[in-house]
């Protein structure tokens, strides 16, 4: 009686087969990972829950002035802190100040005080869903709100709408790169600053640019951007690498970097010479008389 022998040929289907299971659950979990990144990334971006309340002995600053932006769902609140010697009679220069995620404009105004002692007026805008701000916070949001406060700010008679500079820190750099693709100031400065949220979000995560919907592109925008930047940044800095800053001071055509041994949140751990580049900075620009 014939007995069957095993078939040598090879059967093409089961490596085809095990090959598209592999790849629909690759696809699976590349979906699933899409889906929470989509909706978890603004929350890591913007931990407004995790900021705590300015504490009650924080008072206001000396002659702050409310100047509120609309928007949908109520307000942002905005602060200008008039410089010393500045007022309707002798406008003065301007610098708009943007604080990073995990702050609030309350903890920033005692730190930007010696711009007032130089004779530069501040203002701060709170972000919306931060502070009492109300709203939620996103990069077309707070970008639309700092275009509406600065046009509102220029066309005070305190402010010489010649000689606006923007400040941003952290994220508020973002922000600030943002208003000033649409408003370009007269000189910008960039403290712990990142190329953009999608790069970094690469870095950290793989995650796919076209998942990131709040890129703040800090590096396309420095690339056309013709005003002096100064940047700071600390050589230590886990939160964003200092790369980033060596990379914006590349493609910025007028960009000098100032390096500190320091991290992210420390920066600057010397307040002497942080304040002297801010001046130079001011000076070279046109911002502040030379001495």
């Amino acid at each position: 009686m014939p007995t069957s022998e095993p078939d040598p040929t090879p059967h093409p289907r089961r490596p085809l087969r095990r090959l598209r299971r592999a790849l629909f659950l690759m696809a699976l979990g590349l979906g699933g990972f899409g889906v929470l990144l989509f909706a978890i990334q603004r929350a890591l971006l913007f931990p407004t829950s995790q900021i705590p309340p300015p504490p009650a002995s924080l008072a206001h600053p000396r002659g702050m002035i409310r100047v509120d932006v609309p928007q949908p769902d109520g307000v942002s609140e905005g602060w200008l802190l008039p410089g010393d010697g500045v007022g309707p009679g002798a406008p003065g220069p301007l610098v708009i100040f943007g604080h990073g995620n995990g702050e609030l404009i309350d903890y920033a105004a005692p730190w930007v005080q010696p711009y007032r002692a130089l004779g530069v007026s501040v203002a701060l805008l709170e972000y919306r869903g931060y502070g009492r701000s109300g709203g939620r916070p996103s990069e077309a949001a707070i970008v639309e709100d700092l275009v509406v406060f600065v046009d509102a700010l220029t066309a005070r008679p305190e402010v010489d709408p010649a000689r606006v500079v923007y400040h941003g820190r952290s994220l508020g750099g973002g922000a600030l790169c943002g208003l000033a693709a649409r408003r370009p100031p007269r000189a910008l400065i960039l403290e712990s600053t990142f190329r953009s949220v999608a790069q970094r979000a690469w870095e950290m995560f793989r995650a796919p640019r076209f998942l990131i919907r709040d890129r703040f592109d800090n590096e396309a925008v420095l690339t056309g951007l013709d005003v002096p930047v100064l940047i700071f940044h600390g050589l230590r800095d886990a939160l964003v690498p200092v790369d980033h800053a060596r990379r914006l001071a590349e493609v910025a055509p007028r960009a000098r970097l100032v390096t500190f041994d320091c991290g992210h949140n420390d920066l600057p751990p010397d307040e002497g010479l942080y304040w002297r580049e801010i001046g130079a900075h001011l000076r070279a620009a046109g911002v502040l008389a030379r001495r």
